[in-house]
């Protein structure tokens, strides 16, 4: 399976933005995730950017990931040497009816954002025997169409979640309002770590650690204001593909 050269130059030159980001916040490269969000992308192209080291992909419909999933983990197989899976994490609305499958394909959860629905992945996840990582998606923007708790039932939600047996909270995850310039985003960024830090001591925060923030326009911004996790689509994978 040959790697892309247009493919890997997008990947190579949003490592070195991120790279750049990290020295000039004065933290380690090794502290932040690029995660490849690869909505509608065809399966070729992203085990094309896991053979060049994209390790953590997102996905946001649980149909489209069912499908695309297993064609991934084929070509990975069949690739000479064979290529590590990656890390797949849900990055789009969740529905509670969709809760089993997307237990079953991904690693975890960055978007939810109300107690039943962290109930019904922890019922799925209790009936698989297994232990599913979750971020709190909060709207901090107060967009009236966008999902994410309101900041001021953060807390009870992690509460909420730190009775579930077969949930961990390990992070919080944002979606800023669209801007013209990146800086306006600082201050949800600034504000989200904000909040990470301080639920860290409340019971049920023990592991919440992890910040997904920032996208192609922004994750500089988000990097300078903590972001573990940036959630790049067209810079790394360029114009999504017309629909089949």
């Amino acid at each position: 399976m040959a790697v892309n050269r247009e493919l890997g130059d997008r990947i190579a030159k949003v490592r070195a933005r991120i790279a750049k980001a990290a020295e000039t916040s004065g933290r380690s490269i090794d502290d932040i995730t690029l995660l490849g969000a690869s909505k509608v992308q065809r399966p070729e192209r992203v085990a094309a950017a896991i053979e060049a080291g994209v390790t953590c992909l997102g996905e946001n419909y649980v149909q489209e990931a069912a499908e695309k999933l297993p064609a991934v983990s084929a070509r990975l197989a069949a690739a000479t040497p064979a290529v590590p899976p990656p890390r797949w994490h849900m990055i789009g609305a969740l529905q509670r009816n969709k809760a089993k499958i997307a237990v079953e394909l991904f690693d975890l959860i960055e978007t939810v954002d109300r107690a039943s629905l962290a109930s019904e992945i922890n019922k799925r996840a209790g009936a698989q025997a297994k232990i599913v990582d979750i971020y709190l998606q909060v709207n901090l923007s107060r967009e009236p169409q966008k999902a994410g708790v309101e900041e001021t039932e953060l807390g009870d939600l992690l509460a909420s979640c730190a009775a579930l047996e077969h949930v961990r909270v390990a992070g919080l995850m944002t979606i800023p309002a669209p801007v013209d310039n990146p800086a306006d985003n600082r201050p949800v960024f600034a504000r989200l770590r904000e909040l990470r830090d301080a639920l860290q001591a409340q019971p049920g925060g023990e592991s919440l650690c992890g910040l997904s923030m920032g996208m192609s326009k922004d994750f500089e911004i988000a990097i300078e204001e903590g972001a573990t996790v940036v959630r790049v689509g067209s810079d790394l994978f360029g114009p999504r593909p017309p629909k089949a």
